[in-house]
């Protein structure tokens, strides 16, 4: 039996359920697995925008009943939605069985101010047309479908699986522009308020790396996505870390080679 993992906090965002490309099997074994004192599902967690009737598995069913039951069980759960679940955002305060709503989070970990939300105010697509952005949405879910027939090809070939969506983003020089720019407005938005760390979603990158003016340091973190990089942060020891579960499809595009600033 595998042992249980005990971190103290566990920040997971865009796993979109009721999707093709979300991995609700893995996502399952990991909070399965995975008992911490405090659960932040920051954003997109259900797909309320590509929701279908005739699509909603049972393991996707079985990862909303894991939460649940987590929190029937003590751990604290907090559900901040992102633009996939944006109707939630109505209920912000509310408190629904044993799960808090907020639109963003403020913690103080060890005398460190921690500021949680899912970052789509930053995306331009999402604030001027969701039209557009929810058409992108779709589109997205068909290439993750296409990439996993592809991948199940690949692997009776004895190749490695690989990521349409990741290779995309990490070559068109305007996705990479849109991720610089993305974690830019969330750290200068940090400054501002003058916390020391800013947790995101919605861009599935998983990433971690600090800024420092004037004397203050701010740590820019993002917990990635369970479509693609399976990904989570977690928090012990005084220290964020991310979590990669197995089997992530991107193992050659990793995320550090994307590009960061200092400034």
């Amino acid at each position: 039996m595998e042992q249980i993992r005990t971190p103290d906090i566990v920040v997971i965002s865009d796993a979109h359920l009721g999707t093709y490309g979300c991995h609700a099997d893995q996502l399952l074994e990991y909070l399965t697995t995975t008992r911490p004192r405090i659960l932040i599902i920051n954003g997109d967690f259900i797909d309320i925008w590509q929701f279908r009737k005739n699509y909603f598995p049972v393991a996707h069913l079985a990862v909303l009943q894991r939460v649940l039951q987590m929190a029937t069980d003590g751990v604290k759960v907090y559900y901040l939605p992102g633009n996939h679940d944006e109707i939630l955002r109505a209920f912000n305060g509310s408190v629904i069985g044993p799960i808090q709503l907020r639109d963003q989070l403020m913690l103080q970990l060890h005398g460190k101010t921690h500021w949680f939300f899912h970052g789509d105010i930053f995306d331009a697509s999402v604030q001027i047309s969701p039209l557009i952005a929810r058409i992108g949405g779709y589109s997205y879910d068909q290439l993750i479908r296409l990439n996993r027939f592809v991948n199940k090809l690949r692997e009776k070939g004895g190749r490695e699986p690989m990521s349409f969506a990741r290779a995309l983003k990490i070559k068109v020089k305007k996705a990479v522009r849109f991720i610089s720019d993305f974690e830019r407005s969330a750290i200068d938005m940090a400054f501002e308020k003058g916390c020391d760390y800013v947790i995101c979603g919605h861009i599935h990158i998983p990433r971690r790396h600090e800024v420092t003016r004037n004397g203050h340091t701010v740590h820019y973190l993002n917990s990635g996505d369970w479509v693609e990089s399976l990904t989570a942060l977690e928090y012990a020891g005084k220290e964020w870390q991310i979590y990669r579960h197995r089997p992530a499809l991107h193992d050659s595009l990793q995320h550090e080679s994307l590009p960061s600033f200092s400034s």
